[in-house]
């Protein structure tokens, strides 16, 4: 696990907003789930952060008549995070500096404890009692693994979550998704918008239970 892994949003934001140029850039939903779906798939860090510097070098060689739209998601990076993703995979793997991560074992114990008590409180006993078992010690010594068993328990959640939805409230969730991604949805393959689609929906029945996301992502 790379030494950026943890502070993949922060970074993503932080790029995203200095070269948008503007002091001021509030993530959407839509954002988020992106973000997520290139962590999830496997993206680097670097692939990122170098696609939205091609992207908005292509948009700023365009002439000035042609820029007068603000771009306001990091959608308009998809293509261009995809282009530099494959040539990062095509290239020689190069070695990765190994760094502590960038918080303690008793952070960690504190964010699953928080988690583990806010399920409670939402009913998803099971859940709790899930993480409550993760011996943290152990773990901390192996955070990949330790990420990848609150993922499973995530996605368990997720699975009773998204069975217990009604019609109406997935059907709300797409309607949002399609008006946010509608300016940038000819910027992404099939299988690009078929993720995104898919995180973007399991962030929406999160949120709408109100319920916490267990990825150590969330705690920096």
């Amino acid at each position: 696990m790379n030494e950026n892994y943890f502070n993949y949003f922060t970074e993503i934001e932080e790029h995203f907003r200095i070269a948008r140029g503007t002091g001021l850039f509030l993530v959407s939903p839509l954002d988020w789930a992106l973000i997520e779906t290139w962590k999830n798939s496997g993206v680097p860090l670097e692939a990122v952060l170098r696609g939205i510097d091609a992207a908005f070098d292509k948009w700023r060689s365009r002439p000035a008549r042609a820029r007068t739209q603000k771009v306001n998601s990091l959608a308009f990076c998809a293509q261009a995070v995809a282009v530099e993703a494959q040539a990062m995979v095509e290239n020689a793997p190069r070695p990765r500096k190994v760094a502590p991560p960038p918080f303690s074992v008793e952070d960690v114990r504190a964010f699953l404890d928080r988690n583990s008590a806010a399920l409670r409180k939402a009913g998803l006993g099971d859940s709790a009692s899930s993480i409550e078992a993760l011996d943290v010690d152990t773990l901390y010594g192996d955070l990949e693994q330790l990420e990848q068993r609150l993922g499973a328990i995530e996605e368990k959640m997720i699975a009773g979550l998204r069975v217990a939805a009604t019609d109406e409230a997935l059907f709300q969730a797409r309607q949002a998704l399609d008006h946010e991604l509608k300016p940038y949805r000819s910027k992404m393959t099939a299988e690009q918008l078929a993720r995104l689609e898919k995180q973007f929906l399991e962030r929406k029945l999160l949120e709408s239970a109100a319920l916490p996301r267990l990825s150590l992502f969330y705690l920096c």
